[in-house]
């Protein structure tokens, strides 16, 4: 079995109900109907000819036809008659994008048929292929929304993987790298975590009413299978939630080292000018252009002028040091 794209059907698989399935033209998903056996229509909706059959030609009614065509969508699940609107996104896993960027699929289910349409390639779907490919994939529409939904979560596992071996590794960088690098490094994972963060919490709630929903044919099997599904998201969202709260306190670590890096050169700049501010107060003194400078017709009087200099000096450091301020 293998998928080709033509005129914006990816793929079209009438089910064999054993694990299999029968790909179909364009024509013949036309030609379709329930008694022909269960229907997994893939489709990219930015293809004009799959936004015709969707509105015109699917059977669907305007509202769900717009929401399988809409370009922006949150994780949701909405049930119509015996039927499922659901909204999920998954991990970005494409070459050359930012796993943050997630990718959206959007799915009409119902007993005898799945329509799911996207934009850009999705993962999750390439496995669920590779199981119709193998013999073992979903045997029921409900499956392949179980299917689906517990790829895409699966798959956020090595990402999220990804984050926490960052941060140890930020963790561990903080005493050693350099401020302009680490707050770089710190800032790009805060903030992939925060949008991933942003999409998990209503796909959760997704899954959860997914559970819940009153349909024929989701039987108690899937609905256990997705439970296990919606767990392993809740992990994930733990998982992001601890990674985040880490970088929080490792970028409060950064700012007290920053601010330690700064009081220490202010230090050092506070007791300098402690030290020449009487040696300022002198020389300025001495230097006035008027009559009656001590030692003006001395011809030692600038190496006693020194000495006396040095003498305010060591006093001055030496008090520092009574004073524990050295």
């Amino acid at each position: 079995m293998s998928s080709t794209q033509s005129n914006g059907l990816i793929h079209a698989i009438l089910l064999d109900g054993k694990g299999g399935g029968r790909l179909l033209s364009w024509d013949e998903v036309l030609l379709w109907n329930a008694s022909m056996g269960a229907l997994w229509v893939h489709c990219d909706y930015t293809d004009d000819r799959v936004q015709e059959w969707i509105r015109n030609d699917s059977g669907l009614d305007k509202l769900t036809a717009e929401a399988l065509l809409t370009e922006e969508t949150r994780p949701r699940t909405t049930n119509i008659g015996d039927g499922l609107l659901i909204a999920l996104r998954g991990i970005n896993l494409n070459p050359g994008s930012e796993p943050d960027d997630m990718v959206s699929v959007r799915l009409w289910a119902e007993k005898d048929r799945v329509i799911s349409t996207r934009k850009r390639l999705l993962m999750s779907v390439q496995d669920l292929m590779q199981q119709f490919r193998a013999g073992k994939g979903p045997r029921s529409t409900a499956g392949i929304v179980v299917g689906l939904a517990g790829a895409m979560v699966w798959r956020m596992s090595g990402t999220i993987d990804t984050y926490e071996d960052t941060i140890n590794v930020l963790e561990d960088r903080i005493l050693t790298d350099s401020n302009e690098d680490f707050r770089f490094d710190l800032a790009s994972l805060r903030r992939q975590t925060i949008s991933l963060r942003r999409y998990l919490s209503p796909q959760r709630d997704a899954l959860a009413r997914l559970i819940i929903e009153d349909v024929s044919w989701i039987d108690d099997k899937h609905r256990m299978e997705l439970r296990e599904v919606s767990d392993r998201l809740i992990r994930h969202i733990e998982d992001i939630d601890e990674v985040r709260e880490r970088a929080a306190v490792t970028h409060e670590q950064l700012l007290s080292r920053v601010s330690e890096q700064l009081n220490e050169r202010m230090y050092v700049l506070s007791v300098v000018a402690a030290i020449f501010l009487p040696l300022g107060f002198f020389t300025g003194l001495l230097g006035i252009n008027v009559g009656g400078i001590p030692g003006a017709e001395n011809s030692y009087a600038f190496i006693i002028f020194i000495i006396i200099l040095v003498v305010i000096v060591m006093l001055q450091i030496a008090i520092f040091k009574w004073k524990k301020w050295l």
